[in-house]
């Protein structure tokens, strides 16, 4: 037998430039991870399909999908022979139509959005995709406030890799020698006292026995240039033990400990529902209930009563 309608889809018309955008969240959505598009596509669909498919796959995502709009910038075909397109589309395994729950707390409301794929897919690659848009997506975790973290915990031997394991090499003697130990922060805000405010000048000595109280300060929260705020205001004109005044404010001046934080609890999984739409009488349900794209009643029309019996002329 010879195929003689082997045409690729048909050229989409100026048209579709001036095609309506929906409200935001409706209208045409592209499922992800397409190969790009072939000459070929849609080959082997009746003209009227592969011209409407042509035409929808140029259009962008966020495009008017209702037969109505599609209708008034088609004008080979009206309403009804649009509408039976896209029967004949989501058969094929183009696209799926979906009502989904979107917004937040109150301001909740359902759209409608129309899934389009330029390979056709089975039942069985729509239905998984249509169960996975339908799982809620987690929160993200809330990032922790400065200085509010837990504190990392040390690995043990037994936690850290093999390579870990392994015993490091020693320094040289002559390095550990000429090693000194590095002055702590509280050591240096002290020592630098004296650069602030020549009146609280303190030798070494002086700032490894006044050390921890400054060390204190640092574990409240605050910074050097708190700390040395703190000590050089309002100085008298002159101080006769920097050491004594230094170590009396150190004392007197102790900031309070703030309270630790309370973690911020995890924001709640935003509310995600989706509905697959029957393409042909717009009937919702679970997307397993749907083959091809259509419910049961539309997938088995009711047969047409057949005429009584018995009225013929005697």
């Amino acid at each position: 037998m010879v195929v003689s309608d082997l045409s690729p889809a048909l050229r989409v018309p100026a048209s579709s430039r001036a095609h309506p955008k929906a409200r935001p969240g409706y209208g045409k959505r592209s499922v992800p991870e397409q190969r790009p598009p072939l000459e070929g596509d849609f080959a082997f669909l009746p003209e009227r399909e592969r011209h409407i498919a042509g035409y929808i796959e140029a259009l962008p995502d966020g495009a008017v999908m209702d037969v109505k709009s599609l209708a008034k910038v088609l004008p080979l075909y009206g309403q009804m022979a649009v509408g039976s397109a896209l029967k004949a589309l989501s058969v094929a395994g183009h696209l799926r139509r979906v009502r989904e729950l979107n917004g937040e707390g109150d301001q909740v409301r359902w759209v409608t959005r129309t899934y389009w794929s330029r390979v056709a897919r089975d039942n069985e690659w729509w239905g998984s995709f249509l169960t996975a848009e339908a799982t809620p997506v987690p929160a993200p975790e809330p990032e922790p406030e400065p200085g509010s973290g837990p504190v990392p915990q040390q690995r043990t031997e037994e936690t850290q890799p093999e390579r870990e394991l392994e015993p490091e090499p020693r320094p040289r003697p002559e390095a550990e020698a000429g090693e000194e130990k590095r002055p702590s922060r509280a050591f240096m805000a002290l020592a630098r006292l004296g650069r602030a405010d020549s009146r609280l000048a303190l030798s070494a000595a002086d700032c490894a026995e006044l050390e921890q109280l400054a060390a204190e300060w640092f574990e409240r929260g605050v910074g050097a240039e708190y700390l040395t705020s703190a000590l050089t205001a309002g100085l008298p004109d002159a101080i006769g033990s920097p050491f004594g005044f230094v170590r009396r404010r150190l004392r007197d001046k102790l900031p309070p400990r703030l309270p630790v934080p309370t973690p911020r609890p995890a924001a709640e999984t935003p509310p995600r529902r989706v509905m697959v739409e029957c393409t042909e009488c717009r009937t919702p349900g679970r997307p397993e209930a749907f083959i091809d794209g259509l419910c049961r009643p539309c997938r088995q029309p009711e047969p047409e009563p057949e005429p009584e019996s018995g009225t013929g002329r005697a």
